[in-house]
């Protein structure tokens, strides 16, 4: 992606894949984010926990130019994504997977097609959607069940579903939006166990939740937020 040179960050913060300096967001009635500055490395495992309206989701909304900071600015690996047009801020969201608490699924697709759908929204050809459908679904433990519809799965098989599609085009970065949020402790634990083992082939994930078990569980980096701010960044939380 070719940007001019005034979208480019600070040298300071170059070291990195994610880099907020100094952000904040004011709404009319309340701040959602205060002066928060945190840095995310290329292949992380980053949690992000707080009580709900701590600032989490609008944390996330920012890397992905869904919400413009009050103050500070976001970069995603030197580019400042608020300054990016409309066509580069596409291309960039291509490189971020997204993993929701509410799953977001088709409702008149099977899990191969829900999958499938998401290639070819990139342009994906028909012989790449059939080489690497199977293998995701396999990934995610969901071979067996390539043929059913949402409403046929599991609430714990519709989070690995959505993981699956998140993933299919090789993102760099997993954003996990409370994805266990509404999910019994076993199938929470699956969830977590699969967002590892992506972890550990190379892709960065942020996660956010506020479940302490999540993060025990997970046992990397915590960032820990409170009334919009980053009270503590630990690299190991238990």
């Amino acid at each position: 992606m070719k940007v001019d040179a005034p979208l480019q960050c600070p040298r300071l913060f170059r070291n990195g894949m994610i880099y907020f300096n100094n952000v904040s967001k004011v709404y009319r009635d309340a701040a959602a984010l205060l002066d928060v500055t945190f840095t995310v490395e290329a292949g992380e495992f980053v949690s992000v926990v707080g009580h709900s309206g701590a600032g989490k989701t609008t944390l996330t909304k920012m890397i992905l130019a869904d919400e413009n900071p009050t103050n500070g600015t976001v970069f995603f690996e030197s580019i400042n994504v608020h300054k990016l047009k409309s066509k580069d801020l596409t291309d960039l969201r291509r490189r971020i997977g997204m993993v929701f608490q509410d799953f977001r699924l088709l409702p008149n697709k099977t899990a191969y097609e829900n999958i499938a759908f998401a290639m070819e929204a990139v342009g994906k050809t028909d012989e790449e959607i059939r080489s690497d459908v199977p293998h995701v679904l396999e990934l995610v433990d969901l071979g067996h069940r390539h043929s059913h519809f949402p409403s046929q799965l599991s609430g714990g098989e519709k989070q690995r579903l959505a993981i699956a599609r998140a993933i299919i085009n090789q993102p760099e970065l997993i954003i996990a939006d409370e994805p266990t949020g509404n999910l019994d402790p076993v199938n929470t634990h699956e969830i977590v166990q699969i967002l590892k083992k992506i972890n550990d082939l190379g892709t960065t994930i942020i996660l956010t939740t506020h479940n302490r078990g999540v993060i025990d569980s997970v046992g990397k980096r915590v960032i820990t937020m409170e009334n919009g701010k980053i009270i503590r960044d630990t690299k190991h939380e238990k």
